[in-house]
């Protein structure tokens, strides 16, 4: 076995005020509990909430705060995210910080949810850290799992483990558990997803197995999961298949598929011709003039 124990945060976020008070009491009560968890991950947004308006640059206070509380108690911290000011553009960035409480990596999201999110730059690089004899995570922000080329790549850089915050208080928390699972599935991956409270979203994260499988999913309330999972389930359903039957990365590898799609030249006039991305408007509404009744 290769075990190794993350603990997901799922906590009321405010969009009013900093979280990051919050979020160092929620992780001392959490290794007052569980003094055996290595790594802890809140949800997309944390630290400040879903407005920019809060945003700073990196490396800055916030981030240090959380290099303190990941270097107090000797684990992996990957605070959610929060808005960084970069260059003139602002980016919703993950740090990814070591038990030292040294900054390892800054993910920045790769797919902002447009068009909600249009005061968001996308990143451009993919991220992947190793634990020091336990293996290698892969970052992903909540929409970028809409896109499954995001979740290929980073299995295909060698991801064992995908830790996704999320920020989702919309309708759709219910596709996106079924994402959750067909993730880990067809990437044969463990995938960590944690979704915030109040203005950071409605709940309901979801770890799951390399299988697809269900390893907990939270309700609608405040919540601490830790979790123990193994790598070596990983690597054995990469090389016996998941349960025996699919082996999807050795079958993307030595595929001889030419993804056209992807190649400048692909033909776009069906997805040109899908319109602006833009948001939804009311449908117009003929307004007629008010008729008395006749007498």
């Amino acid at each position: 076995m290769t075990p190794f124990a993350i603990a997901g945060i799922q906590m009321p976020i405010s969009a009013a005020e900093e979280n990051i008070s919050a979020m160092g009491r929620r992780l001392d009560q959490l290794m007052a509990r569980y003094p055996w968890v290595q790594m802890v991950l809140f949800s997309e947004l944390a630290a400040f909430g879903p407005l920019p308006q809060f945003a700073q640059a990196l490396p800055g206070p916030a981030e240090a705060s959380f290099q303190a509380m990941a270097a107090r108690y000797g684990i992996w911290l990957v605070p959610g995210s929060l808005f960084e000011k970069k260059a003139g553009h602002i980016h919703n960035t993950a740090p990814v910080i070591d038990p030292r409480g040294h900054v390892v990596a800054r993910y920045r999201k790769l797919f902002p949810f447009r068009p909600y999110e249009e005061a968001t730059t996308a990143g451009a690089d993919f991220v992947v850290f190793d634990v020091p004899e336990i293996g290698r995570f892969g970052l992903s922000i909540c929409y970028d799992m809409w896109f499954p080329e995001t979740t290929r790549t980073l299995a295909a850089m060698g991801a064992e483990v995908i830790l996704h915050p999320t920020l989702t208080d919309t309708l759709d928390r219910e596709i996106e558990l079924s994402i959750c699972r067909a993730s880990a599935a067809q990437n044969q991956c463990y995938w960590i997803d944690v979704n915030g409270l109040g203005a950071g979203g409605v709940g309901r994260s979801i770890f799951v197995g390399p299988a697809g499988d269900v390893l907990h999913q939270a309700g609608e309330g405040e919540e601490a999961i830790p979790l123990e999972i193994d790598l070596d389930r990983v690597r054995h359903e990469r090389d016996r298949g998941l349960r025996g039957l699919g082996q999807p990365l050795k079958s993307f590898r030595d595929s001889r598929v030419d993804f056209a799609v992807y190649r400048p030249g692909f033909e776009r006039s069906y997805l040109d011709s899908l319109g602006p991305l833009a948001l939804p408007r009311r449908p117009a509404v003929e307004t007629r003039p008010h008729r008395r009744p006749a007498s």
